[in-house]
């Protein structure tokens, strides 16, 4: 008796009509950051522990990399699969930087694994589509602004996406003004105020006191900067109000407003941005400029598109490589909108054509006629028998193949399966309607009505 497949947990697999969704959304991503001249790459799957553990604390979510008949002391090689592709970037740019061009500018949408507990949004594998900019040793700010504009392009092209909210806030900001109240731990403090959308303001403020070691006027007024939001520059009048000065304050003030002004052209009634001054991100690596994205109706899901200013990243000893980019979770995004909305494509073939078969003898004709219509870009497939023509019809419905070609004594003909409408056609120059080409994208309802 055979044991039962069950599907693993954390890995999720897409039916071929759901994985149309999926690849249309990385088609329109990888369009987008090539129109703004950013060039593809693809990392190793695996890299050194002491590379993926020597920023943040992400030694509980890492897989190691491990031979059935592991001989060594510690078990393992040594080596271990990425969690991001940000770490995994800083190491490509030291061993490539005397072959690449600065500032370089990269897109890579590409697997990870983290080990962490699965739930709704959250994967052991999935696909992230990362971009960056990098400099040598200095990157001007504009490029924060600029990667900022370029993410926002690209989810405004998802045409299948709800609203979102980028929320945007710069570590120079907060760290200046923690470092005005007079707090050491600045990091820590961050790192409890990330926390935010998690806990309740007043088991913060108590981690505040406790764990950071701010008295309660400081707690209070961490909690009051926390609170502030607006889609304009009007939040640095209300930083100001709080009565902090420090000079990282004024710079984060600065590149924030910039950065808010900067993209205010993209905005529109699917698409915003808004200085949250409460995004800190957990990561120690960020040095200014912050990001995180929520789509409206989904904020359980908390940030799908998150990243940041790194200015120290990567380093060789004698040259620093500065960098700014966003992350955006594929796998987290679309998944999820699947399993909520039921969305799905409208066939689950790419074939706009089934080409009939009239008898086994006469296949290499529809093979031919086939042939001939790939040329010119329709794609279709051959009848896998030379069953009655009701049966291929069936057989293209059941697949959702709008259209079926025959052959015979009246000549070459294709019929419309959906209207029942067959006309003449030529098959060196016969094709469908645009919208019939491909695979579309459709709702829960469309597919209802269809019905």
């Amino acid at each position: 008796m055979s044991a039962k497949i069950r599907p693993l947990s954390g890995f999720p697999e897409l039916l071929p009509a759901q994985r149309v969704v999926e690849q249309q959304v990385v088609d329109t991503l990888r369009h987008t950051f090539e129109l703004h001249g950013f060039a593809g790459i693809e990392t190793r799957a695996v890299e050194p522990l002491d590379q993926l553990l020597r920023k943040g604390d992400t030694s509980k979510e890492v897989y190691l990399l491990r031979r059935l008949q592991e001989e060594s002391p510690e078990g393992h090689a040594g080596l271990g699969l990425h969690f991001d592709l940000t770490v995994p970037f800083a190491r490509y740019v030291l061993e490539n930087a005397g072959r690449l061009e600065f500032p370089f500018r990269r897109y890579q949408i590409q697997k990870v694994w983290r080990g962490e507990r699965p739930q709704e949004g959250r994967f052991r594998e999935f696909t992230q589509a990362d971009i960056d900019i990098v400099g040598r040793d200095t990157l001007a700010f504009h490029h924060d602004v600029e990667v900022t504009r370029v993410m926002l392009d690209a989810l405004s092209r998802i045409d299948l996406l709800p609203g979102l909210r980028l929320q945007v806030n710069n570590r120079k900001l907060i760290q200046g003004f923690y470092a005005g109240l007079g707090i050491d731990d600045t990091d820590e403090v961050m790192r409890l105020v990330d926390k935010l959308d998690k806990l309740p303001v007043e088991q913060v403020r108590a981690l505040l006191v406790d764990e950071a070691g701010a008295s309660d006027a400081q707690a209070e007024q961490v909690l009051a900067l926390a609170t502030i939001r607006s889609a304009d520059a009007s939040f640095v009048d209300r930083v100001r109000a709080l009565g902090v000065e420090h000079p990282l304050l004024d710079e984060g003030l600065t590149e924030l407003a910039a950065l808010v002004a900067g993209c205010a052209d993209l905005v529109d009634d699917r698409v915003r941005i808004e200085a949250d001054l409460s995004i800190a991100r957990g990561l120690d690596y960020y040095t200014g400029t912050v990001f995180e994205t929520r789509l409206d109706g989904y904020e359980s899901l908390g940030s799908i598109c998150s990243g940041g200013r790194y200015d120290a990243l990567a380093s060789d000893g004698r040259t620093t490589y500065p960098g700014v980019g966003i992350s955006l979770g594929l796998s987290r995004l679309v998944v999820t909108l699947l399993a909520r909305t039921g969305m799905t494509a409208d066939r689950a073939v790419p074939s706009a054509v089934l080409v009939a078969v009239n008898d086994e003898d006469s296949r290499s004709e529809s093979d031919a006629i086939a042939t001939a219509l790939r040329a010119h870009g329709v794609p279709c497939e051959v009848a896998a028998s030379a069953a009655k023509f009701g049966k291929q019809i069936r057989y293209a419905e059941r697949r959702g193949i709008p259209y079926v070609w025959f052959t015979g004594e009246a000549g070459h003909q294709v019929k419309d399966i959906r209207t029942g409408e067959q006309v003449a056609a030529d098959p060196d120059t016969w094709a469908p309607p645009h919208d019939d080409l491909r695979p579309k994208v459709v709702s829960r309802t469309d597919q209802e009505q269809k019905q």
